[in-house]
């Protein structure tokens, strides 16, 4: 089987490659190809999958290339993992939102708005040739902001288009760690949009036990999304967030702590590209996680929250369950179909899925809560703007983007986010 990586020279790259040479299944992939339009960094991750063969029977064989329609030509499965304008690109973000006195994350607030924008039309782009090169093909979106980016690349690929992410799988295993139960054997009620779900339920034979989680203050504070939110709230709430909500309910405070994630991987990463090894490469990859959303925690990220979601192991999972038709139960973004009817069949929304040969299927999830309801509604109306304005040019679009979305408290502010992001980011010069 032939596997595709568009983003081929991605710092997260070997994680995957890890994954396939430790798959011994039918069906396993044979041939990776990789592909970036940067070679320094392309050549920086074939050294470490190089690496990371050695010893291994069998290894999938690697290549590397710069040409598009190379990669995609024979593709069995792509993996889209790309980052318009890389690191530097998310710094400015950070910087311009921070001037503005906004959240700068990379895929909430005004950051995932510039990010959106900036991404979609390349996005697009991939989903055209994918359709006429690969037809065959499925596409695995890795690529942030994975719910806009999934649905935007739907209106050229249908249903061979499915996002995924580690948030929502690390969660449940976390919660289940808390209970002590195996994770394997918990179903979960989790449903909302990437980055902005909850976790409602987690049910064990026949039996949800987040309410035995919710009663129980040490058991909520043993994990990383249970000292992040505070058992108060999570009670108030009858669930356990995404730890991206934290965004939301501590706006103010996450202001306050600034966003400097962007320049802090610039220079991280440098060091790694500049004298590539395995080595290298795990050290760095350590010290990325340890740090990960440290600007929300007031003490060192515990050794068993290290512990994420495994995404490289998720598309090995949904990868399988279509090449093989091995029924399978994925927590993935997808159309809504008639899972939630506060929004349309067509919204990409995150929640668990049947996943065959036929591709994945939202299963029925009771409706959101109130409070859960305006959010997601709020942020899929800026979803559908960036949409919009990327696939047309419109700076009144764009506009709306950022005006609409809720962690952006002023008109005059989003045309002053829109002003200086278009400023500042040469593939923003399409809007008009």
């Amino acid at each position: 089987m032939r596997l595709v990586i568009l983003g081929g020279g991605g710092f997260r790259v070997p994680l995957v490659y890890r994954a396939l040479l430790t798959d011994r299944t039918d069906g396993r992939v044979t041939d990776l190809v990789l592909h970036d339009l940067d070679t320094r960094r392309l050549d920086a991750i074939r050294r470490v999958l190089t690496e990371q063969a050695e010893g291994v029977p069998d290894a999938p064989a690697v290549t590397a290339t710069t040409d598009l329609d190379e990669a995609l030509r024979g593709a069995d499965f792509v993996f889209s993992a790309i980052r318009v304008g890389g690191l530097a690109g998310r710094a400015t973000d950070e910087r311009v939102a921070g001037a503005q006195g906004v959240l700068g994350q990379e895929t909430v607030g005004a950051g995932g708005v510039a990010y959106g924008l900036r991404t979609v039309p390349v996005a697009v782009e991939i989903a055209r040739k994918v359709a006429a090169l690969a037809p065959d093909a499925w596409v695995i979106n890795f690529t942030n902001p994975a719910g806009v980016v999934t649905e935007a690349m739907r209106a050229h690929l249908g249903h061979r288009v499915i996002g995924i992410c580690d948030s929502p799988v690390g969660l449940v295993r976390r919660a289940a760690r808390a209970l002590g139960v195996d994770p394997g054997s918990a179903w979960p009620d989790y449903v909302g949009l990437n980055h902005l779900g909850w976790l409602r339920g987690l049910h064990v034979g026949g039996q949800d036990l987040l309410p035995r989680l919710l009663a129980d203050d040490a058991a909520l504070e043993s994990f990383e999304e249970g000292k992040l939110f505070g058992a108060t709230w999570l009670r108030a709430v009858g669930a356990i967030p995404n730890e991206y909500l934290h965004y939301y309910y501590s706006t103010r405070e996450a202001v306050a702590a600034g966003a400097a994630r962007g320049e802090y991987l610039v220079a991280q990463q440098e060091k790694f590209y500049a004298e590539p090894s395995l080595r290298e490469w795990e050290r760095t990859r350590a010290e990325r996680e340890a740090t990960y959303m440290a600007e929300t925690r007031e003490a060192e990220r515990d050794t068993c929250d290290l512990d994420g979601g495994g995404y490289e192991q998720v598309a090995l999972a949904l990868m399988h369950a279509i090449a093989n038709d091995r029924r399978t139960t994925l927590i993935l973004n997808v159309p809504n179909g008639s899972t939630l009817p506060t929004l349309d069949r067509e919204a990409v929304i995150e929640v668990p899925c049947l996943v065959d040969a036929n591709g994945a299927r939202p299963l029925s999830a009771a409706p959101l809560a109130d409070h859960a309801a305006g959010l997601v509604t709020s942020v899929k109306a800026v979803d559908r703007a960036v949409i919009e304005a990327a696939t047309t040019g419109s700076r009144t679009h764009a506009l709306k983007a950022f005006a609409l979305h809720p962690l952006v408290d002023s008109v005059a502010v989003a045309g002053r986010l829109l002003d200086a992001y278009v400023e500042r980011h040469p593939e923003l010069r399409y809007l008009r």
